[in-house]
């Protein structure tokens, strides 16, 4: 910015021009604080990107086909859905590259308004939430429907990572973990309001293996398991509906035209695919048949349309995925970032599992989309969020101090004070008042 000088001496004010530079100057280096050059160069980070570029194209192609139906039945194009699915993809590149260029540094020293956030967006849907299929889990925003809950999961990773950072030596004391995790618990509170208990389930997973990764105690570990067991029993025994509903699994036939009629239809669909399926488009399910092609049920459609052999394909991608997740985790050299890869790992790897089980019938059927490929906004631009972080991670050359969660040894006062007992009566006896010889023989 100049400042120029008029024939009498006075000051003028700056040029409009120069405080807009300034501006400018000012704003660079604000994203500079926070932002980065892309960086280049590493194998575990472009074979990450090759098994995720994969994996949403294949899920896009998929989505396509699966959404056919419900396309049709909806009165629009037979594309209308998938158009949707790329706007999505979309915007979930941009927040891939956003998070590949952020300073994770930043970023984690952020997690506790993050989390804030998460809170307040969890309580938006509450207050002020969509309803659809019995479940109230969303925000209207007019260009996306925000699910708060997808994102709660990214903000859950990088929170309990902070969490082990600034408060490792804390954790191992079941006062100190109950007290750091409390926003992480009312989270999953809010969510199981929605209901929805699998994406609860899911989060409250993520923060418990992360916790475990960094050494929790396996007495600490055992008494949330047994918690985590009691509460889940409780909510069940107050739901009726919703014990039906998980259980169904275990006895599929006993109500074929109720709680077990989806995966009826499931294993009818995969059963029909064989080895080879019936061919890309092909699928019958998709019509009116099995409820959710495009999302809940989206394997069952591949599987039915590209048998057995995708099925395999796309479990490969998944075990592609993990084995270049831990691998990142194994070359990086920061702790807090390592257990960043491995919470982001535990995440995307559980709800393939969830979701793959639940639509062969080895696990309830809890809404728990397959990652990259199951249609949905929210969900698919968080997934590639996370993914973004993950190549940040893997190009990250910085170092952490040991972050592991030491025994935590309960302040002993008691001992304190005896050790600090002769000092404080030597201190006593030197500031005491000397008293007279007369005195002192009379004592």
């Amino acid at each position: 910015m100049t400042i120029t000088q008029s024939p009498r001496g006075t000051l003028r004010r700056p040029e409009r021009e120069d405080v807009e530079d300034g501006r400018a100057g000012a704003s660079t280096r604000r994203a500079r604080r926070y932002l980065q050059p892309l960086p280049r160069g590493n194998l575990n980070a472009r074979a990450l990107l090759v098994v995720t570029a994969l994996m949403v194209t294949f899920g896009t192609i998929a989505v396509a086909s699966a959404s056919e139906g419900q396309s049709a039945a909806s009165g629009g194009s037979p594309w209308s859905i998938m158009i949707h699915d790329v706007i999505y993809l979309g915007f979930g590149v941009f927040a891939l590259y956003v998070m590949a260029r952020i300073r994770i540094d930043q970023l984690v020293r952020k997690a506790p308004l993050l989390m804030l956030g998460g809170l307040g967006l969890l309580l938006a849907v509450k207050v002020a939430g969509l309803t659809a299929n019995g479940g109230k889990r969303w925000l209207n925003l007019r260009v996306i429907d925000l699910q708060p809950s997808e994102m709660f999961k990214l903000f859950t990773v990088i929170f309990v990572a902070w969490l082990v950072e600034q408060h490792h030596e804390e954790l191992n004391n079941w006062m100190q973990l109950a007290v750091w995790t409390l926003p992480v618990a009312l989270g999953c509170a809010l969510i199981l309001m929605e209901p929805d208990i699998g994406t609860m389930s899911v989060v409250a997973v993520i923060g418990f293996v992360m916790l475990g990764i960094a050494g929790l105690s396996p007495r600490l570990m055992a008494l949330i398991t047994t918690l985590g067991l009691v509460g889940f029993y409780g909510y069940m025994k107050f739901n009726p509906y919703s014990y039906a509903r998980f259980f169904s699994f275990l006895h599929p036939n006993s109500d074929l035209q109720g709680n077990g009629y989806q995966l009826l239809q499931s294993k009818i669909g995969l059963g029909a695919g064989g080895l080879s399926g019936l061919g890309l488009g092909h699928s019958r399910e998709k019509w009116g048949l099995l409820p959710n092609p495009h999302t809940d049920f989206i394997f069952t459609v591949i599987g039915e349309e590209l048998g057995l052999i995708g099925t395999l394909f796309v479990i490969a991608l998944f075990v592609a995925f993990l084995f270049a997740c831990v691998r990142i985790a194994q070359k990086c050299s920061n702790d807090v970032y390592r257990l960043i890869a491995m919470g982001i790992a535990t995440w995307i790897t559980l709800e393939a599992i969830i979701n793959i089980a639940s639509v062969v019938g080895w696990w309830a059927v809890t809404g728990i989309p397959l990652p990259f490929f199951s249609y949905g906004g929210t969900a698919l631009i968080t997934e590639l969020a996370a993914v973004g972080l993950l190549y940040n991670i893997a190009h990250d050359q910085s170092r952490s101090l040991d972050v592991s969660l030491p025994v935590y040894v309960r302040p002993d006062f008691r001992a304190a004070m005896e050790r600090s007992g002769p000092m404080r009566s030597s201190l006593r006896s030197k500031d005491r008042p000397k008293l007279p010889a007369r005195a002192l023989r009379r004592r």
